[in-house]
């Protein structure tokens, strides 16, 4: 008979069972066409770059980012993503709470760029958490919590990062934030607030004040205000019409498209087009 027996020393276990916690995970592709502006979180945010090629625009310095890239954005730390027509960037995106990732790397402690070519545990971790939230089965969210947590220690085993503790948010803050993230990535999509509410499971009035309490505009606000700074990128560097931007961006008409940027930028489309035309 052979026979092995180990025990836990759970003395030494990290710090992230019970703190840290899973907010939101998002797929997304980005080309040259697509234009974010630049954005903060109340709590870190973790990219993989499935392919593709691009950069992340992180407190007003460009990054290069390729397939197999990993970008860890701590909170409140100014940053964007820019595609490229050619190879547009294609990741995956986790939000993750009360955490923070610590670099040896020079950059204040504010982000980090891992390379994880030869790291399939990591990828595979990312991967699984995508497909659980998309199916979506019995238990789904404490697999991915599990699967957060197996990704976090693998990412300190294999780099020099290591896990700090971040201020929790509330449940309202946490909503909220999902919010955001939904608009910033459909605002061109057909948006309502009662669409929103659903899917942050609030009631849309709860929602619409604890949103503007949060970010000081209406999640519908924040939506034209993303469509708009769209349609000015639009206006300048393409010859795409009033209707064809307007159907773009998810406008219900030309003349409603034309009615809001006229009272957002007191100009109205045309005008700013043949303004920035000209380099005025």
């Amino acid at each position: 008979m052979s026979r092995s027996h180990y025990s836990l020393d759970r003395s030494r276990a990290l710090p992230i069972r019970g703190t840290t916690k899973l907010l939101s995970v998002a797929s997304a592709t980005y080309g040259g066409d697509w234009h974010s502006a630049p954005h903060t979180h109340s709590h870190m945010e973790l990219f993989y770059i499935v392919g593709g090629k691009g950069q992340f625009l992180i407190e007003d310095q460009l990054y290069p980012v390729d397939a197999n890239n990993l970008v860890v954005i701590n909170p409140n730390v100014s940053h964007t993503e820019v595609g490229l027509n050619a190879q547009p960037l294609e990741y995956i995106v986790l939000g993750i709470e009360s955490v923070e990732l610590a670099t040896s790397e020079n950059s204040n402690g504010q982000f980090a760029i891992l390379n994880c070519f030869e790291s399939m545990e990591i990828s595979s971790c990312l991967r699984n958490i995508l497909r659980e939230m998309e199916m979506r089965g019995s238990g789904y969210e404490d697999i991915c919590q599990a699967y957060l947590e197996i990704l976090l220690i693998r990412l300190m085993r294999s780099t020099d990062l290591s896990v700090l503790s971040a201020p929790s948010q509330t449940g309202s803050n946490r909503q909220c934030a999902a919010v955001k993230r939904y608009i910033d990535l459909h605002f061109k999509e057909p948006l309502t607030l009662e669409l929103l509410a659903e899917e942050a499971h609030m009631n849309k009035y709860y929602l619409a004040h604890a949103f503007k309490r949060e970010f000081g505009d209406s999640p519908i606000n924040y939506m034209i205000a993303k469509r708009i700074n769209e349609s000015k990128y639009l206006l300048a560097e393409t010859d795409l019409s009033m209707s064809q931007i307007a159907q773009l961006l998810g406008f219900s008409s030309p003349s409603y498209f034309s009615q809001v940027f006229r009272r957002t930028q007191s100009v109205s489309p045309l005008e700013y087009r043949q303004f920035t035309k000209r380099g005025y």
